[in-house]
């Protein structure tokens, strides 16, 4: 079998269980929390050695927020995180120092995320400074390798980000992340500020990079199209929760929860003649604050249910194996014959 950084390929790297982040909404005069944004509000999830979880949903469900509590740029509020057989929910900041090396994280916006005083040089050696690793020679090889190896020329070096398109400054963003060589990539929407074109050449990095170096990415994104090609398995979140989970090749195949019928019915069809019936979900998302009784989707979903139904719980099940689904008279069709398992 092979083996990736001390892991064995397929070996569970990152657990999360019963994962919630929530922030306070303070009112009055002397801004007490009387409520709180749930944004993540109890994930499972696992992700093994080499391999691409994708995570998808639409704006708003706690996707983004989930990537920065796994690499601790937030704190959760309950929940375990078990990275490399290390529980780093409640690490302090110079306990988590050491794991940096091996846990990274993709930003989504380039411009933002590289600092603009800075050279490329600045940005690519503040990792090995930080990590206190090698010399200044040792950093000035390790640059001009990761430069290369994004297909950047090295004379890029010595330029500063805004020099860049956005495609460029998103593979410095992929140096950056690929410099200490982790175990664990968080892809935070890579792709989703750039041109299409643009996109497939990044995915393409990525996957090349994956096998080159047998990383592991959570890939996040709102686009199901761009998901499918580079995932191994994928989980949906709806308002803070997963609904559904399995490889990628089942999920498309078949779906059962009807927000994932409906995020698949949104995929453009590209071929000519070929339809496909599309999925209206009713009414919007609704308030991670404020979320309604029982099932949060029951409102929106196509099958019709009573308010007393709606207002049921609904419970996430392994319906086959690797395949869970968030079952509950308004997600699922075949809800007799689920309720059982």
């Amino acid at each position: 079998m092979d083996t990736d950084g001390g892991n064995q390929r397929g070996e569970i790297l990152l657990e999360v269980k019963n994962l919630k982040v929530h922030f306070p909404v303070k009112e009055g005069l002397f801004s007490r929390a009387k409520k709180y944004c749930k944004a993540v509000d109890g994930i499972d999830l696992q992700v093994k050695a080499g391999e691409t979880f994708g995570l998808v949903g639409e704006s708003g469900c706690g996707k983004s927020t989930l990537g920065k509590a796994i690499c601790r740029l937030l704190n959760p509020t309950e929940g375990e995180i078990r990275f490399d057989g290390r529980d780093v929910g409640r690490l302090g900041r110079a306990a988590m120092r050491p794991l940096r090396r091996d846990l990274q994280i993709i930003f989504q916006d380039p411009v933002e995320s590289l600092d603009a005083r800075h050279t490329v040089r600045e940005i690519l050696e503040e990792p090995f400074i930080i990590q206190k690793m090698g010399n200044t020679v040792f950093r000035e090889k390790k640059v001009r390798k990761l430069l290369d190896k994004v297909g950047l020329a090295a004379t890029a070096a010595d330029r500063y980000p805004f020099e860049f398109s956005g495609g460029q400054r998103q593979r410095i963003g992929i140096a950056r992340a690929i410099a200490l060589e982790p175990k664990l990539i968080v892809c935070d929407e890579p792709v989703s500020a750039l041109d299409v074109s643009v996109q497939s050449q990044i995915l393409n990095l990525l996957m090349d990079l994956q096998k080159e170096m047998g990383v592991s990415y959570l890939f996040i994104a709102h686009d199901l199209a761009v998901v499918k090609v580079i995932s191994d398995r994928i989980g949906v979140m709806y308002l803070g929760k997963m609904v559904e989970q399995a490889d990628a090749d089942t999920l498309f195949s078949n779906p059962m929860h009807e927000y994932t019928k409906a995020l698949i019915s949104a995929i453009p069809i590209v071929s000519p003649g070929q339809k496909r019936e599309r999925t209206i979900l009713k009414g919007d998302v609704p308030s991670p604050i404020d979320p309604p009784p029982g099932c949060a989707f029951a409102r929106r979903s196509p099958i019709s249910v009573s308010e007393e139904v709606a207002s049921c719980p609904s419970e996430y099940k392994e319906v086959e194996p690797g395949h869970w689904v968030e079952v509950h008279p308004a997600t699922v069709r075949d809800y007799d014959a689920l309720e059982g398992l």
